[in-house]
């Protein structure tokens, strides 16, 4: 019977720390401290960290500076002909603008998609897959609306290559992105009930062990 108990008590700390992922957070403008928007027509900034993204467990987590001081994220997730006009996160599953293999599809080019389809101005952030780098990146766009807005690339998802990265595109969610007036830190109620329930079982286990001559 304890071993049992003990057993589910690891069971459900192991199932808890797996359902907790990684924070990837942006909180200054990106453009800060470069001459993007002194210099006429668009720059593209790079430098990005290199990461390993989990579209099941990681969240990307950003200050409402980087959207202009707005504190509600507009999501989309599809081909580009299904993306709204009034988004502000975007995950781009077209992985062409031009039906020529070798030209590159680039930041550009999956920002000139997206300001063919966005209507409301302002600036935003979206994921696309690079068919020259072969892997998928996050870009913060200065007004996703305009197709000369300066872009800042934020982040390579290195695990996110190949076909593995194309696959992964579908995967990401609303749950993905979040501003950071909203990251409490506090696990959500039912893992958090998960966990209480793993340490609950863990100290009956012990409690039992202690009661046995």
């Amino acid at each position: 019977m304890r071993s049992r108990v003990l057993t589910a008590g690891v069971a459900l700390l192991a199932l808890n720390a797996a359902a907790f992922g990684s924070n990837f957070t942006f909180d200054t403008d990106p453009l800060d401290g470069t001459n993007a928007r002194n210099n006429p027509g668009r720059q593209v900034i790079g430098g990005e960290p290199f990461i390993v993204f989990n579209p099941a467990t990681d969240v990307f987590v950003f200050d409402p500076v980087i959207f202009g001081g707005a504190n509600q994220l507009n999501f989309a997730n599809g081909l580009i002909g299904d993306i709204p006009s009034n988004v502000n996160v975007v995950v781009l599953q077209t992985l062409d603008n031009d039906a020529n293999p070798i030209t590159p599809f680039a930041a550009p080019s999956a920002a000139d998609l997206l300001a063919g389809r966005i209507t409301t101005h302002g600036p935003g952030v979206f994921i696309y897959f690079n068919s020259s780098l072969n892997v998928a990146r996050l870009v913060f766009s200065d007004d996703l609306a305009s197709n000369q807005a300066d872009l800042k690339i934020l982040a390579r998802m290195t695990n996110l290559n190949g076909q593995t990265g194309i696959n992964a595109l579908p995967n990401f969610s609303t749950a993905n992105f979040v501003i950071a007036d909203s990251e409490s830190g506090v696990p959500e109620p039912s893992s958090f009930a998960m966990l209480s329930g793993g340490i609950a079982l863990l100290g009956l286990g012990s409690a039992w062990r202690r009661r046995r001559p």
